[in-house]
């Protein structure tokens, strides 16, 4: 438990509909989860509605307005990221976080920008693939069921026929003895339909689940091939993994397995809720809200810039810069779906501009991202927050973490306070890396109690500030040994 510290937050009433959230709401939400920084919250929840607005206008008119893409400007570990991850997955909108440097100009040995569209793809799939297989799983559930029936009484059926044939085998063969066994077949099967519905209640009560069965799995041809044309439609990289993937599914086409009642019901259901899920439209539906509610987070951008001209390992920045430029503004990227257009994506790019400054980057570029919003540093008081105000704070982690070994963490407030001062006082001496001091220093202060938990079970830990400073104050004391261990 996390004890004499008061966590209460306000909890906003969200409606059902994610798309209908308010700019007030969606900064109430990410106040659950991040400290301070609320003109970057602003900005990100005021990005997200203008994208609602533009939904409801006519076609019209909509094609003449474009996102504002931001800029976040900041040092590392104050919530660039955690704002962008945490707005997307609030509205289920397609995200995907990329690091500027992973880049290159066309020409060089790297990924091509175009690669980040083909990923957002990817994921607006999987995301809405996931979430038509989970509306289909009663469904699917019930059909499995019936199928899981209808195989076991034809396993039964077809022991009960090999034996009696092994004993019509002793007999001499006449049309008395063949009249004779087909009668007792037809009785046979009218016996196991009978059974059915007994095996039908067997398996709802889960009475079955360790009698093994043997199962026919087959593999799903769900691989789409996009003819490349001079413009580059694949990578190489991608033509090669789509190969791969079709050799494996026709080598796995067919095969039969013995595999328990219980493993046999989830096969099932996976497979007729793959049955029950058209993909063709479930690609359709995906790449149109990547299309127009996809967001992209472009990290690192200040690495771009470059400061030795025409040459050193960071030549190709500029022009990977301009080879975003057209992707940003809006071009059609191809992938192995089709053509996805990219005019109505929202980038949001970041960077902590230590070095270089916005201006630094192309103009075309700068342009791309009217919206720029700087993020400040954390102070000691924003790092005490961050151990106490987010529902997902350090401190609620490690204590269920230690929870299931039956350990209790008790966190008295002078104790969170002395993390928070020795995080600032590390960050200001050293690199500053912001609310990621926190887990360092965290971790250290609880390394005996992690290690030793199996053996501290039933007991209640205090971290108060004593504990705190008996663990990491004299690494903290000492500035080369903290540039090292903190």
């Amino acid at each position: 438990m996390i004890a004499e510290q008061s966590m209460t937050t306000n909890v906003t009433r969200i409606p059902t509909n994610r798309a209908l959230l308010t700019p007030t709401q969606i900064v109430a939400e990410l106040d659950r989860y991040i400290v301070g920084q609320e003109q970057a919250k602003r900005a990100v929840a005021v990005a997200i509605r203008n994208r609602w607005r533009w939904q409801q206008l006519p076609e019209d008119v909509r094609r003449d307005i474009v996102p504002r893409n931001i800029l976040m400007i900041g040092p590392t570990g104050v919530g660039k990221t955690e704002i962008a991850r945490r707005v997307a997955k609030l509205v289920d909108a397609p995200f995907v976080k990329v690091e500027a440097t992973k880049f290159t100009e066309v020409g060089y040995v790297g990924r091509d920008v175009e690669s980040i569209v083909r990923e957002l793809v990817e994921v607006s799939i999987s995301m809405l693939h996931g979430e038509r297989l989970e509306a289909v799983r009663d469904e699917a559930a019930r059909a499995a069921l019936q199928r899981l029936a209808d195989l076991l009484v034809e396993q039964r059926q077809r022991r009960q026929i090999a034996e009696e044939d092994e004993d019509e085998d002793e007999r001499a063969s006449s049309d008395e003895a063949a009249t004779e066994r087909r009668k007792r077949r037809a009785a046979l099967k009218r016996r196991m339909n009978r059974q059915r519905q007994r095996l039908l209640d067997l398996l709802n009560r889960e009475v079955l689940e360790d009698e093994t069965i043997e199962l026919d799995l087959e593999g799903e041809f769900d691989v789409y091939f996009t003819p490349a044309d001079g413009n580059g439609a694949l990578s190489l990289e991608e033509l090669q993994d789509t190969f791969t993937e079709f050799l494996e599914s026709f080598h796995s086409r067919r095969r039969t397995r013995r595999v328990s009642v219980r493993e046999a019901r989830r096969i099932l259901t996976q497979q007729e809720a793959q049955r029950l899920v058209d993909f063709d439209a479930v690609v359709e539906a995906a790449i149109k809200r990547a299309e127009e509610s996809g967001i992209i987070f472009i990290d690192e951008i200040d690495k771009l810039i470059s400061r030795d001209g025409d040459y050193g390992p960071d030549v190709s920045g500029e022009g990977v810069q301009r080879d975003l430029l057209p992707i940003v503004e809006g071009s059609v990227v191809m992938t192995r779906y089709g053509p996805v257009r990219t005019d109505h994506m929202l980038f949001i790019a970041a960077g902590a501009f230590h070095n270089a400054s916005p201006s630094d980057l192309i103009p075309e570029l700068q342009g791309r991202f009217p919206i720029r919003v700087e993020l400040q540093r954390l102070s000691e008081e924003d790092l005490y927050r961050i151990l106490t105000v987010p529902e997902n704070a350090l401190t609620r982690q490690y204590a269920e973490l230690l929870r299931v070994e039956g350990v209790e963490l008790s966190f008295t407030e002078d104790g969170l306070r002395e993390i928070a001062r020795l995080a600032a006082e590390v960050n200001a001496r050293t690199e500053d890396i912001g609310a990621r001091r926190l887990s360092t220093i965290m971790e250290r202060v609880l390394e005996d109690v992690s290690f030793n938990a199996a053996d501290l079970a039933g007991q209640t830990v205090r971290i108060d500030a004593e504990y705190v400073r008996s663990r990491v104050g004299d690494i903290v004391a000492d500035e080369d040994l903290s540039k090292f261990i903190l």
